[in-house]
């Protein structure tokens, strides 16, 4: 008797370890296969085809590719900014200008993934936007921002391109979301 409560104890606690390490692993390595997957839908987006959705129930789509060499920063930008593109990568402010096109091109990520390299920024520092077609525009960074949602003021159109990164703040915030922003703004530099 007194063997078969041990191995019902071992055999419950090996499952309960098997399932708490398929959970605690199954969102990063879903993380994960998302990037292939976006990696894939941007070669797909260069190679001509429209809205390439990384997966077929998508509802967003490559649109650029943002790079800080300086801090090693490679990510695929989506089509707009909603909480479902921004689970996966940054994502691209409908109403602004896309990467390549002239204007004020605004990006927005979170804090704690995709932009959390905005808090290691300085100013100076280059940042290359890829747009579809292959055209690469450099950005350096001119100032940064700490605004209340509310007066994002820096989002008003502009006739010169700029681009503005920005995303919740503080970085080290344990509640999601928040009334301040952490704003980059990045302006062209001369070839």
């Amino acid at each position: 008797m007194r063997r078969f409560i041990r191995r019902a104890i071992l055999t419950l606690l090996l499952t309960l370890g098997a399932a708490f390490t398929i959970a605690a692993t199954w969102i990063p390595v879903k993380a994960q296969v998302a990037q292939i997957l976006l990696v894939r839908a941007w070669d797909r987006t260069r190679a001509g085809a429209a809205n390439a959705k990384p997966w077929p129930w998508a509802d967003t789509w490559p649109v650029g590719r943002l790079r800080v060499p300086r801090l090693g920063v490679d990510e695929i930008v989506l089509a707009g900014a909603s909480g479902g593109s921004l689970a996966f990568a940054p994502g691209h402010l409908d109403g602004t200008a896309l990467p390549g096109a002239c204007g004020n091109c605004v990006l927005s990520g979170h804090r704690d993934t995709h932009f959390r390299f905005l808090s290691k920024l300085r100013l100076g520092d280059v940042l290359e936007l890829e747009a579809p077609d292959g055209r690469v525009q450099r950005f350096a960074v001119t100032s940064t921002h700490i605004l209340r949602h509310a007066d994002m003021f820096v989002l008003d159109d502009e006739t010169a391109s700029v681009l503005i990164l920005t995303t919740c703040y503080p970085f080290d915030a344990v509640v999601p979301g928040g009334p301040l922003r952490f704003v980059v703004r990045a302006e062209p530099v001369a070839e």
